[in-house]
């Protein structure tokens, strides 16, 4: 980026949604504070939010409720 360039963004205050796939399962939590880049949908969490959320996939928290979903194999798509 050259000397000159303003680099700005914009992050907002959301709730998102957290996936994570560990030993072949998935594991989402809903509802995680972030701040959010306007531009790039990037996610950004705080240190404490990433404990928690360590926290709860490793100690396999009893879950409000289960979903069951599609698996497709890119490769098979055509």
């Amino acid at each position: 980026m050259p000397d000159n360039e303003v680099w700005s963004e914009t992050l907002v205050e959301k709730s998102v949604t957290y996936s994570i796939e560990v030993d072949g399962r998935f594991v989402i939590i809903e509802d995680v504070p972030a701040r959010v880049n306007v531009e790039t949908g990037e996610k950004y969490f705080s240190p404490e939010t990433v404990e928690r959320l360590q926290q709860a996939v490793w100690e396999q928290c009893q879950p409000v409720r289960t979903i069951e979903t599609s698996v497709y194999e890119y490769a098979a798509l055509a």
